[in-house]
C-alpha cells in the first residue's frame, strides 16, 4: 500500500495540507475525508487507508493548517472557524478543490468524522458537486439550513443514539430540514452508542466519547454499500 502524499493548498491566505493516499489500481472515485475536531489523527488516517484498500483515492483534509495541542485549543479553533458558515464552508470547499486538482477525472464524494461529519453535511447543504456524503457521529445542527432543491448529494448519516452532543430534537430537526430540501437521505441510528464510535483509541476523560466496534463495522459497511450503489 502506498504512503500518504502531502498536498499543499490554501484557503485565502491560510496554508493547509492534505494527506492523499492512492489505491493500488485505477481508483473508483475520489474521497475527501474530513477529520475530527483534532484535525488528522491516526484513527482518521486509518480510515483513509481503508478507503485506498477498497479501491478509492482518498485525501484527509485540513481544518486549521496546524495540529491543536489539546482539545481546549481544538475547540477554540473550531469555534472560530464555524462562527460564520460562509467562512466555514469556504474552508471545506478549499479541500474539495485540492482533491479535484489532484484527481480531476474522478467522481468526488466526501466523508467525515465528528466535526468532519458536520462538515460534509455543510457541504451537502451548500450544494457542493458531490455524488454522496457520509457523516459518522457528526453534529447535525447548522446556522444555514439547506434551501429547497439545494442538496444534490446522496446523504448517509451514521449516528450513535446515545450521543450526548446531539439531542433527539436535533435529529428530528435534521430529518425535517432534509425533507424540506428534497434531499435523498439515509439515517442509521445505533442504540446505546455514544459519540466517536469509530475511534478505537478515544481520548481519555470524555464521557461523551466511546468506541463501539459493532457500530464501527456496520456504519463502514453501509457506507461502502452506498458507494457501490451510487458509484458503480
Amino acid at each position: 500500500m502506498a504512503n500518504f502524499e502531502a498536498v499543499s493548498y490554501t484557503d485565502g491566505d491560510r496554508a493547509l495540507t492534505g494527506h492523499l493516499i492512492r489505491p493500488a489500481g485505477e481508483p473508483r472515485a475520489a474521497v475527501a475525508v474530513f477529520p475530527t475536531i483534532m484535525n488528522p489523527t491516526p484513527a482518521v488516517e486509518a480510515k483513509a487507508r481503508a478507503l485506498a484498500e477498497a479501491g478509492y483515492l482518498a485525501m484527509v483534509c485540513d481544518f486549521y493548517g496546524a495540529a491543536p495541542h489539546d482539545l481546549a485549543q481544538a475547540n477554540e479553533w473550531a469555534n472560530a472557524l464555524r462562527a460564520d458558515p460562509r467562512v466555514y464552508r469556504a474552508r471545506l470547499h478549499a479541500g474539495l478543490a485540492a482533491l479535484r486538482e489532484a484527481a480531476p477525472s474522478l467522481r468526488q464524494v466526501a466523508i467525515g468524522f465528528c466535526m468532519g461529519g458536520q462538515a460534509v453535511l455543510e457541504l451537502a447543504r451548500d450544494g457542493a458537486d458531490l455524488a454522496l456524503v457520509t457523516s459518522f457521529h457528526g453534529l447535525l445542527d447548522t446556522q444555514a439550513p439547506a434551501e429547497p432543491g439545494a442538496v444534490g448529494a446522496r446523504i448517509l448519516v451514521c449516528h450513535g443514539d446515545a450521543d450526548p452532543l446531539v439531542l433527539r430534537a436535533q435529529v428530528l430537526a435534521f430529518w425535517e430540514e432534509m425533507d424540506r430540501a428534497g434531499a435523498n437521505w439515509h439515517f442509521h441510528s445505533y442504540s446505546g452508542v455514544k459519540h466517536g464510535f469509530t475511534n478505537p483509541n478515544p481520548p481519555s476523560g470524555s464521557a461523551a466519547v466511546d468506541y463501539d466496534p459493532s457500530a464501527d463495522r456496520q456504519s463502514w459497511a453501509a457506507m461502502l454499500e452506498l458507494f457501490r450503489e451510487v458509484l458503480g
